[in-house]
């Protein structure tokens, strides 16, 4: 059965032929002929395919420096995906940061750390499904810490899902009418409702220290754009193949791209900067019900992305796969000043950016890992409590679901002197100051408690009951 997907594989751009194109491919093959000889005789044009170029055409930066052995495993891996990844032919450039590690199994997968320069190509694979996944500050001087801690696990939200009803935050009105026009935006209201003001799992967090040159008890939260960036994102990769099975058979569906000088290019565009939107008004949510809660005034706010596309007077599209922003006018609130964090139990860098050439004008995000989440947990041998136990002597560690995650511990992280080292050692940002830590919100191991799970275990119980009265 010849489809519309069988002559895009064919590598015709899709039409208003395509239904006519069909049906004369269908006849062909019926009849024993060249099906795609006959599409071909109606398609308007067949669009010429772009090659993958040979390995080490386009070079890259590798602002990394093994230390021990783990460093070196992970680095080698790391350039492996690399050398791959920059044989896609919209790559112009790119980077690799001293907190890199890979963030796949298939060949060519942008780590992250790592940051591409694509010309006239956006591609979703490489801000994947956690769309503008940022930092934002909020400082409010002289306070007591442990009630801002408190009053965040009140009134955040981590975890799977979103608010329930009767609990939902509206986002702000000319938020979600910018949703309502834009064409990969407007069945998403519903979502951005409902996920509104939630900070997610995994590594996103809601962090409490003070500010080392103040001594300002200041909130740090760490989040993207939850399920409306991760909705915007499927159906980014869905553009992105038809683009792929069209002019680039040959590149990987996971580095396919959109065309950013078309309509539906210039669409998905508007709708990152939309997303990017609720994204900082997320964070200022969760920061704004904190301070309501407590009576107080923020003395100082500002934010930055961290996994996102930028696009430079250069005209080309910068991926941030995990690497913060290091460059003048970066985005318009841009005060000049980027946010690194390291462990829920290190200080978090506030940054200035060098807009370094190496780095392609970007800097770490964070203290990234050697191991995998599976592979550490798989080699400690205390209990994730016990561990828990340890920080707690030094931080006033909480899990939001009440469960430790282990693989959320400083343990599973790289070490973080030797990343704050690197980026001064390769000058991709100078450190202005530090929140210094006494607290930290994560979700925890939220799927142990899952309603899902609990639904499970109380049909199992339900069963054995009804089984041994039988």
């Amino acid at each position: 059965m010849i489809t519309g997907k069988t002559l895009i594989d064919w590598g015709f751009a899709p039409g208003s032929w395509f239904s006519e194109g069909i049906a004369a491919a269908q006849a062909a093959a019926d009849r024993g002929e060249d099906p795609r000889a006959a599409a071909a005789a109606l398609a308007p044009e067949l669009r010429p395919q772009r090659a993958m170029s040979a390995p080490g055409t386009v070079p890259y930066h590798l602002n990394i420096r093994a230390e021990n052995d783990g460093d070196a495993e992970n680095i080698a891996n790391v350039q492996a995906h690399m050398d791959e990844l920059m044989r896609v032919p919209t790559i112009r450039a790119g980077a690799v940061m001293p907190d890199a590690c890979p963030a796949g199994r298939a060949p060519g997968t942008i780590p992250v750390g790592g940051v591409i320069a694509t010309e006239n190509a956006i591609h979703p694979g490489f801000h994947s499904a956690d769309i503008c996944c940022s930092m934002a500050l909020t400082s409010f001087g002289d306070v007591d810490p442990t009630s801002i801690i408190d009053a965040g696990m009140a009134w955040s939200h981590f975890g799977g899902g979103g608010r329930p009803r009767g609990a939902q935050i509206r986002p702000p009105a000319e938020i979600l009418q910018a949703m309502d026009a834009n064409p990969f935006l407007k069945t998403l209201t519903s979502a951005a409702i409902e996920h509104f003001a939630t900070q997610g799992d995994g590594n996103h967090f809601f962090y409490v220290g003070r500010r080392a040159s103040t001594g300002d008890v200041t909130l740090v939260t760490h989040h993207g754009s939850r399920k409306p960036g991760a909705l915007l994102y499927k159906a980014g990769m869905a553009l992105a193949e038809e683009t792929r099975r069209a002019v680039s058979r040959e590149t990987p569906s996971h580095n396919a791209w959109i065309e950013a000088d078309t309509a539906e290019g210039e669409a998905y565009w508007e709708a990152l900067q939309i997303i990017r939107l609720w994204t900082k008004a997320n964070h200022y949510a969760i920061h704004d019900l904190v301070a309501e809660a407590l009576g107080l005034e923020p003395v100082d706010r500002f934010w930055n992305e961290h996994n996102f596309v930028f696009r430079k007077t250069d005209g080309l599209f910068y991926h941030a796969k995990g690497a913060t922003p290091a460059y003048d006018g970066f985005s318009a609130d841009d005060t000049g000043l980027t946010l690194v964090p390291l462990n829920m139990g290190e200080p978090i860098l506030i940054t200035r950016g060098k807009d370094a050439p190496n780095g392609l004008g970007f800097s770490p995000h964070g203290a990234g890992r050697n191991f995998s989440r599976s592979a550490f947990l798989r080699a400690q041998t205390e209990t994730p409590e016990e561990q828990l136990a340890a920080v707690r002597k030094r931080i006033d560690a909480r899990f939001f679901s009440g469960v430790p995650d282990a693989s959320e511990l400083p343990a599973a992280y790289k070490n973080a002197d030797t990343v704050r080292s690197q980026l001064a050692e390769f000058g991709l940002c100078e450190v202005v100051d530090t929140v210094e830590p006494v607290g930290c919100i994560m979700a925890g191991d939220w799927q142990v408690n899952a309603p899902w799970r609990k639904k499970k275990a109380a049909k199992a119980a339900r069963d054995s009951q009804a089984d041994s009265i039988g």
